[in-house]
């Protein structure tokens, strides 16, 4: 049964969950403070926590049911767990199925607003597998997905979505949408060829690489375009405006790293480097709140 665990984390990339995990933190920290000024509970962060973690791993346990024939055409993913047979469809199903209520009773903890918008965020978490089926938009898609983490976070300790005090919590939405989407594209970019010969629909098959390269820099020039907007809206101290700065520098970093002719530095650039920036705006979001 251990050994089957450890598959099934494996197969979802459970380390991933670095991605997201904090800027769900930032959602949570900042609802927190523009809610009289207060911290988050230990219940809060608890239940945060779960349905987070809960969450991605329903998310990535479906993704890999779902294309786990096309990941045995690729060779690049050939050998996943699933696809080599190391674990089972039925392991992979009943691994989902207990992240999916675990989701289920964190959201019902969380309150009342949580548990009722599941249902929406659901249809992303275990739908955005399908997108890149039928648009190349799907790296947006699941971008949007990842930026339910912060937007959660924040209904879950405000207890609202749609009031004027809202708006950062849409920001950070947006934001998140725009990083993930910038950085799956070029992640796509190494899958160009096979996409193109197995009809799906990505952003580098659709436009060339060179072309998925700029799109990516763009979204993330805009991603860091909305954070400062946030820093200014919420006036936030200066060291959230020196981890914005260093977010930039590890962008451009990133960006260099890679170019249409040499995408052998890909790797370096998707998982550390991202796993940098998630890590730093929390901090520097901790710090500035500190400080007030």
């Amino acid at each position: 049964m251990w050994r089957k665990a450890k598959d099934f984390l494996e197969l979802i990339k459970f380390e991933h969950t670095i991605f997201a995990l904090p800027f769900a933190y930032l959602g949570m920290m900042l609802a927190a403070h523009t809610d009289q000024g207060r911290w988050p509970t230990w219940a809060e962060f608890f239940g945060i926590t779960v349905a987070m973690a809960a969450a991605r791993t329903c998310a990535m346990g479906v993704n890999r049911l779902v294309d786990r024939h096309i990941d045995a055409q690729n060779p690049r993913t050939s050998q996943r767990p699933l696809v080599s047979g190391r674990i089972s469809v039925a392991t992979a199903t009943w691994g989902t199925g207990i992240a999916a209520a675990i989701l289920i009773l964190a959201a019902w903890q969380l309150g009342d607003l949580p548990l009722q918008l599941l249902p929406g965020a659901a249809l992303f978490l275990l739908g955005y597998s399908y997108s890149k089926r039928f648009t190349w938009m799907s790296h947006y898609i699941l971008g949007f997905t990842d930026g339910l983490a912060p937007m959660g976070a924040w209904v879950a300790v405000r207890g609202s979505l749609f009031t004027a005090g809202d708006w950062p919590g849409w920001v950070l939405l947006a934001g998140v949408t725009l990083w993930i989407g910038g950085f799956d594209i070029i992640y796509a970019c190494q899958d160009a060829e096979f996409d193109r010969e197995a009809r799906l629909h990505a952003i580098p098959a659709r436009f060339g690489i060179a072309a998925a390269l700029r799109i990516s820099g763009i979204s993330h020039v805009a991603m860091v375009g909305l954070l400062a907007l946030l820093g200014a809206g919420l006036n936030l101290a200066w060291p959230f405006w020196l981890g914005l700065g260093i977010a930039c520098l590890l962008l451009i970093y990133e960006h260099s790293l890679i170019n249409p002719r040499d995408l052998s530095r890909l790797n370096l650039a998707f998982f550390n480097v991202n796993g940098y920036i998630s890590i730093l705006l929390f901090l520097s979001v901790l710090g500035a709140l500190l400080l007030e």
